[in-house]
């Protein structure tokens, strides 16, 4: 072989070993500090045009009337966290499944060492109801002091706790 091409391999091998190296260090920094969470504050600026823009449609009423949603009255129209990192956020009820959880595609992202990255979602059923379900996650989700084990309705007002998180749902 050439000298050249002995270089080349020599080289290429010392980069390939620098790579295992910066990736075994990334992979260690990551399980000592966790995973990097991103700022709420702008994803919460972003969010108030959507909001204003929310409260200018048509009032449930209306909605009902034209078939857009079936909503009873006295039925709740957002869901609020009253504890938790999350205090004073609130999400408009809008017939969408509401996934909760760590993982940053949820519709509430919970910054909780408690919450499972897919914690539980919220649904509502063919009468309007909402419904709370855990999806398998460790430390178990709780509704008004009781385990879940089975998809439940959720009285308006009731505490639904993930870990340090507490959410109502609310008129």
């Amino acid at each position: 072989m050439s000298e050249l091409t002995l270089t080349v391999m020599r080289l290429g091998f010392l980069a390939v070993l620098w790579l295992f190296v910066i990736v075994a260090v990334q992979v260690i920094r990551s399980d000592l500090f966790g995973t990097r969470v991103t700022q709420r504050g702008a994803a919460r600026r972003d969010a108030r045009p959507q909001q204003a823009a929310r409260q200018s449609a048509p009032p449930p009423q209306q909605q009902r009337q034209s078939g857009g949603g079936r909503q009873r009255r006295g039925a709740p129209t957002k869901l609020v966290v009253s504890e938790g990192t999350l205090t004073g956020t609130t999400v408009a009820l809008q017939g969408q499944t509401i996934t909760l959880g760590r993982a940053h595609d949820s519709t509430i992202v919970l910054d909780d060492d408690y919450a499972s990255s897919r914690h539980a979602r919220i649904y509502p059923d063919r009468d309007g109801q909402w419904i709370v379900e855990d999806l398998g996650s460790t430390n178990g989700t709780y509704l008004d002091r009781t385990r879940l084990t089975t998809p439940t309705p959720i009285p308006p007002g009731a505490p639904i706790r993930i870990g340090k998180t507490v959410i109502e749902l609310r008129k």
